[in-house]
């Protein structure tokens, strides 16, 4: 062979041999189904360009969303007792969680963090819908008790954001004991002065909406967001009616006084930081 095939036939080939392309540059909107360039995506913070459809969020992008530019700081939770109930479905529910934290690399369905918003000290808990549907089991309710006795510690408001199928089944009645048990979380930050704030996200059904989802001194909605306990198709069956359009969305709990305010995820730390101000302030207003 001659030094044209040994060398410079394949120096031509890989100045003009086509590039791999990553499969993850473009994104499809699952409402309007328009492609967006992924950086644009994150740009809008997951919020589709063409019809403003608020796609999920992590944890992470939750918390870096949420806090002021200076950071936050999250916390380690308690540690509880993993599938207690030794539960088993089609496939082990220890297994479920070894798989769920694999995914997410995260513990269980909740982080909590502190920083600040608007300039103002706060504690922030996030569910994770990407862990077995952000399902409450005993690490969510551990994980709110840690969260409100922090906001007490620093004198500091408490903002949660929901998004969960409920309760988790594998830990049967210890589950729904987390109801109660996020509920004197709530009281724990009411009973101590300071506000709590909860924003609901897509979706928040179930238990959780049966339980602390629902006692937000104020209550925020992302745009489009899922909320309500049972599932429409059970609704109808049972009261054996048509729901109305648009039943258990944000934009109908909003006109029918079950929430205060259905905000854009893009405006979303400007008004927390507004509330928490309006919230905390001292000064009230002298009577005209």
């Amino acid at each position: 062979m001659s030094w044209l095939t040994e060398y410079v036939r394949p120096k031509i080939r890989t100045l003009f041999s086509r590039r791999e392309v990553p499969e993850n540059l473009w994104h499809q909107c699952p409402a309007c189904q328009q492609m967006i360039f992924h950086r644009d995506l994150l740009a809008n913070l997951k919020v589709c360009t063409h019809c403003g459809h608020h796609m999920r969020a992590t944890v992470a992008e939750r918390l870096a969303w949420t806090f002021d530019e200076t950071g936050f700081t999250r916390i380690e939770l308690p540690k509880v007792t993993a599938d207690p109930l030794r539960f088993r479905d089609s496939k082990r529910y220890s297994d479920r969680l070894k798989e769920a934290r694999e995914k997410t690399h995260a513990e269980d369905a909740i982080a909590v963090a502190h920083g600040t918003i608007g300039g103002a000290k706060t504690v922030v808990a996030v569910m994770d819908f990407d862990f077995i549907g952000g399902s409450m089991g005993a690490a969510v309710g551990e994980g709110l008790v840690a969260a409100a006795r922090l906001a007490t510690l620093q004198e500091a408001p408490l903002v949660v954001f929901t998004a969960s199928g409920g309760a988790r089944m594998q830990e049967g009645a210890i589950s729904l004991m987390q109801m109660p048990r996020s509920v004197l979380a709530t009281r724990i930050v009411k009973d101590a002065g300071l506000p709590y704030i909860v924003v609901l996200t897509d979706p928040t059904t179930g238990g959780v909406t049966a339980s602390f989802a629902m006692l937000g001194d104020i209550q925020i909605a992302e745009p489009g967001a899922l909320i309500g306990f049972a599932g429409a198709r059970v609704i109808e069956q049972t009261v054996r009616e048509k729901l109305p359009e648009g039943f258990q969305r944000a934009e109908y709990l909003l006109e029918h006084g079950i929430i205060d305010m259905v905000v854009k995820r893009t405006e979303l730390r400007a008004t927390l930081g507004r509330v928490i101000g309006l919230l905390r302030s001292k000064e009230l207003p002298e009577a005209a």
